[in-house]
Order: structure tokens, then C-alpha cells, then sequence
């Protein structure tokens, strides 16, 4: 059977197991806290004591990355959210980074957990979102589903947010692949400013070593292969990890953090229906009508043999 440990900063953790894979979820903001195969990290982690680092693992709603100054306008009417990045003034990662999740189902290997967004500032409606992990020996499955138990249409994006890592390796000499077109130039608050095609060190479609990038940029103009995105972190020996993404994924953000605790560099990939923005440009953003639901999947692919 599936474990749980004591509550820890994180809350419950469940640990989930296949053939030689396991998985930790926490229960704060259904974050993806480790995965391991064959004892090789494919993830990075934090302590028992902490919460995750700098959005690691978490899931995103209803909107991945910002929203400018916390403001946008419903209907024509001024909407305030919560700063919850006061470096720069935004509202940043939905309204469930700081929300435990309650488990529904959780199996040897599978976690169903889920959680309410209550309407609050700036975000008038009721939802819920469950989020459902299934780990097989090959891969990682992520199912994350919005339902929208409010009266009226409710705006919303989704995203995650895991740094992927093979632990036996310098981040640094790993390889990031990522067959995009189009990136997004920013402004000095990390706000969309336009979409330009991609150039110099933005330029991954035919791999970049970690150690020579360094930025915290969205991505789209994504090719599909087989139906859906994918983003490869490589090892020089020809070892990777693939995080996919289907079709309403259409936007990847990557992040190279020299701040992760622990670790010289570390690199989150996170799949995202929407850039940062959305609630004010309208890009990629969706809107779930009275007692509708809306489901997307992402998964992580090891392949270290």
C-alpha cells in the first residue's frame, strides 16, 4: 500500500510506489515532492522542514505564473488580487500555493487529491480542483481537473511547476531541448510584453547545456510530437527526462534558478495553458462555464537505462 508520514511543513506526504520508481506528494498544493528511479532523482526536493522551494513541484490554479499588479477587470469591473509577489507587485501562482489538499483516493500507486478556490479578492468564484498522480515503472501520469461550482462563467488557466534534474549529474552539463518557435519578451515585473521568435540563448530547439542559459522566460509556437509537447532534459551519456504535455499545454515556462536550495543551478519546466498575463491579455485563457469541468494531463519519462 501507499504511506503517509507524520504532517511535516508540507503537510501529509504520500508516497507512491512501481517496480523501481517512487514518488512523494506533499499535501501542500498537491506539489510533486520527489521522484526517484532506481535511486537517481528525477526531481528536485526540499527538506522535511521546509515548503517547497521556490514553487517546486506545486500545482497551479486558476492561473499559472502573474498577474500584473493583481489587477484585471471582469465584466468591465476593477478585480484586486492579493500581491503575493511583493518584490515586483503581481499576483503570482494561483490561489492554492498556500492550500492543503485533502486526499480522495490514495492507492499503491495513485493519489487522488483535491482542494476549493473559495471566491476571495479579486477572484469571485467557486471551484474545485483535484489533481490525480499515477505512477507506472515507466512514467508519471499528472491529471489536473477544474470544475466550476459557481453561478457563472469563471476565467482560469492551470499549470505546474516541477524542476526536473538527473541527480547523479552536474544540472549544469545536462542538456535542455524544447522545440519552440516563439518565446515572450517581458517587462521589468515579468509581465508579457509581446511574442518574438527565438534567438540566442532562447533558442533550445536543438538543445542547450544548462551551464550556458540562464533565464525565466515562457515559450510557445510548441511542436507537437505524437499528439503532444515535449521538453528533454539530457545527460551527456544519452540518459533524459521528458516532461510532456498534451495539447492544452500550449505554453512551457522555463526557469534557472541559481537560488534552489541545495543544489549550484536548478531547472524548472512548467507546462502552462496560459502564459502570465492571461486574466488581462486574454492569451490561452479559458473560461468554464456553470458546473463544467476542464481536464489536462502532463507527465514525467525517465529513461536511465
Amino acid at each position: 500500500m501507499a504511506s503517509a508520514t507524520p504532517r511535516l511543513a508540507s503537510g501529509i506526504n504520500h508516497t507512491l510506489r512501481a517496480g523501481s520508481s517512487t514518488v512523494v506528494i506533499a499535501s501542500l498544493a498537491a506539489a510533486l515532492r520527489s521522484y526517484e528511479c532506481d535511486g537517481v532523482a528525477v526531481t528536485e526536493t526540499w527538506g522535511d522542514g521546509d515548503i517547497p522551494a521556490g514553487g517546486g513541484g506545486i500545482l497551479l490554479a486558476p492561473w499559472p505564473n502573474r498577474v500584473a499588479g493583481g489587477r484585471w477587470s471582469l465584466h468591465g469591473r476593477e478585480q484586486r488580487l492579493d500581491i503575493t509577489e511583493p518584490s515586483r507587485g503581481n499576483a503570482i501562482h494561483g490561489l492554492l500555493r498556500n492550500t492543503g489538499y485533502r486526499a480522495v483516493h490514495i492507492g499503491p500507486s495513485q493519489a487522488v487529491l483535491e482542494a476549493e478556490i473559495f471566491p476571495q479578492h479579486g477572484y469571485p468564484f467557486h471551484l474545485l480542483h483535484r489533481a490525480t498522480y499515477e505512477l507506472t515503472e515507466e512514467q508519471l501520469t499528472v491529471t489536473q481537473e477544474l470544475t466550476n461550482l459557481s453561478p457563472d462563467a469563471a476565467p482560469f488557466a492551470l499549470g505546474a511547476h516541477p524542476y526536473l534534474t538527473i541527480s547523479d549529474v552536474p544540472t549544469d552539463e545536462l542538456t535542455l531541448t524544447l522545440l519552440a518557435d516563439e518565446m515572450f519578451e517581458t517587462d521589468d515585473r515579468s509581465i508579457p510584453t509581446g511574442r518574438v521568435g527565438v534567438t540566442g540563448q532562447h533558442d533550445l530547439r536543438n538543445g542547450r547545456r544548462i551551464g550556458d542559459i540562464r533565464f525565466d522566460t515562457a515559450f510557445t509556437a510548441l511542436a507537437t510530437v505524437d499528439g503532444r509537447h515535449e521538453h528533454v532534459l539530457a545527460a551527456p551519456d544519452g540518459r533524459r527526462v521528458t516532461l510532456w504535455a498534451d495539447a492544452s499545454f500550449a505554453y512551457a515556462h522555463v526557469y534557472v534558478s541559481t537560488v534552489y536550495p541545495g543544489v549550484d543551478r536548478a531547472v524548472a519546466i512548467e507546462p502552462m495553458t496560459a502564459p502570465a498575463d492571461a486574466f488581462n491579455s486574454g492569451e490561452g485563457l479559458r473560461w468554464l462555464d456553470a458546473g463544467a469541468s476542464f481536464s489536462a494531463r502532463w507527465g514525467i519519462l525517465p529513461a536511465l537505462g
